[in-house]
């Protein structure tokens, strides 16, 4: 009781990102968990200061993707988003385009839309209360407005204020966070958050259809109750696992998602089923599977992310 006090003491109560801790969150484990993973982050920030040495864009290629699987340091990660996932250029070849689409003709549904959603958005996150100084409420306004206005055949759906809110948080700069949303609302998720989530529906079914493959007996208590998947995962699919996962965890995945596309959405969701399989199992209800899938996304083997990364890429490595 007394290391887990002490361990309170230690470690932050707000963390790097402007999240408070939850009441029950353990302390002391991820004290243990964080004094590793610091030196793992220490050694990669080095090996990841050689290679982006000099002003280029970082590009694409087998060394950058081998470093970007075992993680990217915050310090980096806008840079090495911006370069692998094609938005630095998208930037550079439209100089002026996002302050003009700020500036471009109202649509009140449109805003109507985001406005309705600004309070639900990270309501335990500090800096977007409407109290901090700057509010970054209105930076994801902002963002989620330019890109209504980008892409008028997607709007604004929802979900994609948990994802911009993290862009925010990650790179500091309301362009930046506009280009990544484009490249993953328009070329890394297709047709996610378009009004028919077409692309949405067809990666959970692709989901149930690995499951059926590689955990064949999930597939057959899913089959039993008739628990259809897009109630057990869409939240992991529409929010990226934002809002799922512990943070880091969540942009460790981030960091794949933006140089190897969707395939890493799959590969964390078999993970993580494949981790709780026997506990999946003993559900014997819908309510009851529901709420297991809530739990397989808490405690150390999510929160430990640099482990968690590593299951990821091995877990499933013969069976692509």
């Amino acid at each position: 009781m007394e290391s887990a006090g002490r361990a309170r003491d230690r470690v932050p109560r707000i963390d790097p990102y402007g999240f408070e801790r939850p009441e029950d969150f353990d302390y002391a484990a991820y004290e243990e968990f964080f004094s590793t993973y610091l030196v793992i982050l220490t050694r990669r920030a080095i090996k990841w200061s050689k290679l982006l040495k000099g002003s280029g864009r970082v590009q694409r290629s087998g060394t950058v993707k081998r470093y970007i699987r075992k993680g990217v340091p915050l310090e980096h990660r806008a840079r090495v988003w911006m370069g692998v996932s094609g938005a630095q250029a998208q930037m550079d070849q439209n100089p002026g385009y996002y302050q003009r689409l700020l500036q471009g003709e109202r649509r009140d549904r449109l805003e109507e839309a985001i406005r309705t959603d600004m309070n639900r958005t990270f309501p335990d996150n500090i800096r977007f209360r409407k109290s901090a100084d700057p509010c970054l409420q209105k930076t994801l306004y902002n963002v989620l407005l330019a890109y209504g206005r980008h892409n008028q055949g997607v709007g604004y759906c929802q979900g994609m204020n948990f994802v911009a809110g993290y862009l925010i948080l990650v790179t500091k700069s309301e362009e930046e966070a506009f280009w990544l949303l484009d490249a993953l609302v328009g070329r890394i998720l297709p047709d996610y958050y378009s009004p028919a989530m077409l692309g949405l529906k067809t990666d959970q079914e692709v989901l149930g259809e690995l499951v059926r493959t590689k955990l064949p007996a999930v597939a057959a208590l899913m089959d039993g109750h008739g628990v259809l998947w897009t109630l057990v995962v869409s939240r992991w699919f529409i929010c990226l696992f934002v809002d799922i996962l512990p943070v880091e965890t969540v942009l460790r995945i981030w960091d794949c998602l933006f140089n190897e596309g969707s395939k890493i959405i799959f590969r964390v969701a078999l993970t993580l089923i494949k981790q709780h399989q026997a506990f999946i199992l003993e559900a014997s209800s819908v309510a009851d599977i529901c709420e297991r899938f809530k739990e397989i996304t808490r405690g150390s083997f999510v929160t430990e992310c640099h482990t968690f990364m590593q299951n990821v890429w091995n877990i499933l490595e013969n069976k692509q």
